[in-house]
């Protein structure tokens, strides 16, 4: 990991070798970190998301680490710009998450950081099944937005607190996702954002969607300031 200082925070830039190629990601870590949240987008987006970006931000002033990157390689990302076979396959992604939370937890200056997982659209089944396979490192997720019920069984073995937040007019995927409520085991929430539709565009939607993510992991990964 390589990194420069700017604004209190250490940025560093991640590169995670994969099977087939390598991960790159970009990692923020404020002065006074109590948490590490690690961001897995949604179909067909990238760690560029403006929507992840602007969210991992306001998340970083709670004095949360961030860390957005890539769930493909570039020679996987052109493939799946041609068939989409990869970003639906949310084991795969899973996998890849996993595989990412193991190595940035071995690097961690902290080893204490609690960690956390915000997953949007797909990248919220994947964020689910990840934190299955790791109970004993990940403390809380948050889906933006998301299709946790893709992560089918792996519901009921989630540990970590799960938050959902929807937009009160996406009504099929607030459909979907009180459904994936009923199956999950863990403590658990769903806040629905009035009036917002799947990407939370109408104004302050993607600031509520912030206020709830933050206080959720702030709560559960440490105690920041508001």
């Amino acid at each position: 990991m390589s990194h420069t200082t700017a604004a209190s925070a250490r940025r560093h830039h991640v590169r995670v070798p994969v099977p087939g190629g390598t991960l790159g990601g970009d990692l923020v870590v404020p002065e006074t970190a109590t948490g590490l949240v690690i961001f897995a987008h949604g179909s067909g987006s990238s760690r560029l998301s403006p929507r992840n970006q602007w969210v991992a931000r306001q998340l970083e002033a709670a004095q949360l680490a961030t860390l957005l990157f890539d769930l493909l390689t570039p020679a996987e990302e052109a493939v799946d710009a041609r068939t989409g076979e990869l970003r639906f396959d949310v084991e795969f992604l899973a996998g890849r998450l996993v595989q990412v939370t193991d190595h940035v937890a071995s690097g961690l200056e902290d080893p204490g950081l609690h960690i956390g997982y915000f997953g949007a659209s797909t990248g919220a089944a994947a964020a689910l099944i990840a934190a299955s396979y790791r109970p004993e490192l990940v403390r809380a997720v948050v889906s933006r937005g998301g299709r946790p019920d893709l992560a089918g069984p792996a519901l009921a073995a989630v540990k970590a607190p799960t938050l959902l937040i929807v937009g009160g007019a996406d009504m099929e995927v607030l459909a979907l996702n009180n459904i994936a409520l009923a199956q999950l085991r863990c403590p658990k929430e769903l806040q629905i954002v009035p009036r917002a539709t799947h990407l939370f565009e109408e104004p302050g939607a993607l600031e509520e969607v912030a206020r709830l993510a933050r206080g959720w992991l702030v709560r559960h990964l440490g105690a920041g300031p508001s």
